[in-house]
């Protein structure tokens, strides 16, 4: 029996629930195997198919390392992976869900603060200042360097978040931010501003396919199935 196509799809929350509607709405119903906490699912109908649940951060790492053939994930996850991620891994699909915005955001207090430029004048001033480079918390490590490198802001370092990564100005753990945000509301709430220039990426959920795994004729044809019933050109699969 040949090995079948691995498709990969978020786990838990709202990106779960919408990425089964959306599936569903094509006649594709996931449904768990093993139970409602399991980590493996099947789609209705359709053979020769391995549907692993995994958290959106674990699809875009198995995307890159050619570990699935097939998933969905927010762009920013796959965005952060660098540059090189692209030569790995093909956007086929913006899903129209999970929209979300990764911005550079700094204390609302800094009224005469607006811009990249302004944050390359506070930058320098730090320095001058506390003879240390200005600190901005992130998870976002690459899409921070990529993009503030491209502003021209270099007086700077980063300070990796994994927790609330908003609060960090308020206590005392970095002078900005780089996040991800839908609303703002959260970043008002802890007194921080989008900078007017300080959008990196609008990110939303793309169906992705990975390039670096091998693809047999029979993983193939039923991620053409697939693609012919979400409405999407099969010869997307000649990208990889």
């Amino acid at each position: 029996m040949s090995a079948p196509l691995i498709l990969a799809l978020p786990s838990k929350g709202r990106p779960k629930e919408q990425t089964d509607a959306w599936l569903s709405k094509a006649g594709l119903t996931v449904k768990a195997a093993g139970g409602q906490r399991g980590y493996n699912a099947l789609i209705e109908g359709v053979d020769g198919l391995d549907v692993r649940l995994l958290s959106a951060g674990n699809i875009a790492a198995a995307l890159d390392a050619g570990e699935v053939h097939m998933g969905v994930t927010g762009e920013d996850l796959l965005r952060e992976r660098g540059d090189a991620a692209f030569a790995r891994v093909a956007l086929v699909q913006a899903l129209g869900f999970g929209h979300a915005d990764v911005v550079v955001a700094a204390p609302a207090a800094w009224i005469d603060v607006s811009t990249m430029d302004d944050i390359d004048d506070v930058a320098h001033a730090y320095l001058a200042r506390t003879g240390g480079r200005m600190r901005v918390a992130t998870k976002y490590l690459n899409l921070t360097r990529s993009f503030f490198a491209a502003k021209g802001v270099g007086d700077y370092r980063i300070v990796a978040s994994d927790g609330a990564t908003e609060g960090a100005p308020a206590q005392g753990l970095a002078e900005l931010i780089v996040d991800i945000t839908t609303t703002g509301v959260t970043l008002k709430a802890n007194g921080l501003k989008i900078l007017d220039d300080g959008v990196i990426l609008q990110s939303q959920f793309n169906l992705a396919i990975s390039k670096s795994t091998p693809w047999t004729t029979a993983q193939r044809r039923t991620a053409t199935l697939i693609l012919d019933r979400l409405g999407v050109a099969p010869s997307t699969l000649e990208s990889r």
